[in-house]
């Protein structure tokens, strides 16, 4: 798929088959453009396996989530992005660059890395908590407010967007279209904490999906494989045949339908492109450990 000069053709690994002796990198990088760089945490190294979003400006880059491990060796997010930095600054040269870490939403897999920025120069954190999440974006009033951040001639839009998690955001690319949506729409298992929250959420992107050109939605993982339904159990860290990251406006809209169907219905539903976990859905969760468990048996 390539939009607006951006290119998401791109085969992700799909992880190590247990008893194989291949290997694959910790961070699979994938220059969709000049200016955006899509990272993704190996499924080797952590089952979540998210997705990392770099946005480079003409004043700073914003790397979007920090990935679900601290350990450098493991995972050598700073050295990646401080190489990706110096590549565009070789390409685009100027002094005193900045970069900004933000995250989708707080939850462990994607803030894991952020000690490993803590001693960078010219480098922003932004806190894990709404509040702070509000106050740096200037967000009047959460969550309904909009917010943005100028990285230098590339304005991002942010989008409130609470119900899986406290905190969570979208970010919404001008330059390209692209809409950032973390783990609240992505092809996999949305898990709702907060169902009043998240419904109110997703009606929020998809009305600001209705007025504006947005070319794709990326979320923060792929769950789902190519089968309609059907996704890889929980846990797994092989994932072969998987669904496609990018998502559409009229998925999103699925997922609108989908979130007004199941109101008020605690438990696991699955649909074509997604799944939607109203609530802990603790049998859902069960039946999906014992779905790895078979898939380990297999070799898988």
């Amino acid at each position: 798929m390539s939009l607006l000069g951006v290119d998401l053709a791109v085969t992700w690994h799909a992880g190590v088959r247990r008893g194989s002796t291949a290997s694959e990198p910790p961070i699979q990088v994938h220059h969709a453009s000049d200016d955006l760089v899509i990272l993704r945490q190996s499924l080797a190294v952590s089952y979540e396996a998210p997705f990392l979003y770099l946005l480079f400006g003409a004043d700073r880059a914003l790397l979007f989530d920090s990935g679900a491990t601290l350990d450098a060796e493991r995972f050598p997010l700073r050295h990646t992005v401080d190489e990706l930095i110096n590549g565009w600054l070789a390409r685009h040269p100027r002094d005193g660059y900045g970069l900004v870490i933000a995250h989708s939403h707080a939850h462990s897999d994607h803030v894991a890395a952020d000690p490993q920025f803590a001693d960078r120069a010219a480098t922003e954190i932004v806190g894990h908590d709404a509040s702070d999440v509000a106050q740096f974006f200037e967000i009047a009033d959460w969550p309904t407010s909009p917010g943005s951040i100028d990285l230098g001639g590339r304005v991002i839009r942010v989008v409130a967007i609470p119900g899986h998690e406290p905190s969570s955001i979208a970010l919404y690319d001008e330059q390209t279209g692209l809409l950032l949506t973390g783990d609240t729409v992505y092809p996999g298992r949305l898990y709702v904490r907060d169902f009043p929250a998240f419904a109110a959420s997703i009606e929020r992107l998809r009305d600001f999906a209705d007025a504006h050109p947005v070319t794709a939605i990326l979320g923060a993982h792929i769950e789902m494989s190519t089968r309609a339904k059907r996704d890889f159990p929980l846990g797994s860290t092989w994932h072969p045949h998987e669904a496609s990251l990018p998502m559409t406006v009229g998925q999103l809209r699925a997922i609108s339908d989908a979130t007004a169907g199941v109101a008020g219905k605690p438990g696991a539903y699955r649909f074509a492109d997604f799944a939607i976990y109203n609530g802990p859905s603790r049998g859902a969760i069960a039946r999906e450990l014992v779905r790895l468990a078979w898939w380990k048996l297999l070799g898988r």
